[in-house]
């Protein structure tokens, strides 16, 4: 249902690969989705983030839904404050800092009921298969099937995308932005999650590769101290999440200059599995 806000669109504040971020009104902003954002795509972000917030996750509200010049957009909660990303640049927070931060967001993700409508993450990967388009080699899709099949279903809330520039220091404390991809899984997924982007997607885009590989050793080694369990046991738990991810990653066509080494490691994980 498209509701009529009262509001208009004002400065843009932020952006990305699918969507724009303006000022609404006040203490809301419109997440402003480009054209070729499939309907699904956006539909399934405002229903998961209104479900989680409801849930008591570290998420924005959500306020309705506006259509604008045959853009959707979702009216949320503004969140004032830098991102951590912000606060990690200017080293007004270190990388240790930024990591312990990360794990206890991931760490309080994991203990929120879950709604009980959140996709699982097989079927969220079955749909992104089923619409590859030819994204992938034929070989792929059927052995990211077949690993999944081996995987523990999981039954609890992942955030799905879980990194520095999603992460705003309001007064109350760190929130979470960008709902997405959240799905219903282990929670290791949502360290894979972390772990893919910042040891080896970011630092490919980054002036200072260690920063982003730092924050996620930090966030590795202090999640699992949270968690009660041995860093060797959280990256065990963690390894058959990796090439999924990827795989999401390539379909998703966020970094396509890293398709290939992303899709060298994807094979490779496979057939170390007997998978293809």
């Amino acid at each position: 249902m498209v509701a009529e806000m009262q509001g208009s669109l004002g400065e843009k504040i932020a952006g990305g690969a699918s969507a724009d971020v303006h000022v609404w009104a006040p203490g809301q902003v419109v997440k402003l989705f480009k054209a070729t954002v499939p309907l699904v795509l956006s539909s399934h972000e405002r229903r998961m983030t209104r479900a989680v917030f409801a849930a008591g996750a570290p998420a924005p509200e959500v306020f309705g839904e506006v259509t604008l010049e045959g853009r959707v957009g979702i009216v949320l909660q503004r969140f004032d404050g830098p991102t951590l990303l912000q606060l990690l640049r200017n080293d007004a927070m270190t990388r240790e800092q930024t990591g312990a931060i990360l794990a206890a967001l991931c760490l309080s993700v994991r203990n929120t009921p879950p709604p009980p409508d959140l996709l699982s993450l097989r079927d969220w990967v079955n749909g992104w298969l089923r619409h590859s388009d030819g994204r992938l080699p034929k070989h792929i899709a059927p052995g990211i099937v077949a690993l999944m099949d081996r995987l523990p279903p999981g039954d609890v809330l992942c955030h799905g995308d879980p990194h520095p520039d999603n992460v705003i220091m309001t007064a109350e404390g760190p929130r979470l932005i960008d709902w997405s991809g959240t799905v219903r899984a282990p929670a290791a997924y949502d360290l894979a999650c972390t772990h893919i982007l910042l040891s080896e997607l970011a630092p490919e885009m980054v002036d200072d590769p260690e920063r982003p590989r730092a924050v996620n050793a930090a966030m590795q080694s202090e999640y699992a101290r949270l968690a009660g369990m041995s860093p060797a046991a959280l990256a065990a738990a963690m390894a058959p999440y990796l090439p999924i991810i990827r795989v999401l990653v390539i379909l998703g066509e966020a970094v396509p200059a890293q398709r290939e080494p992303l899709l060298q490691r994807v094979e490779a994980a496979l057939r170390s599995e007997g998978l293809i």
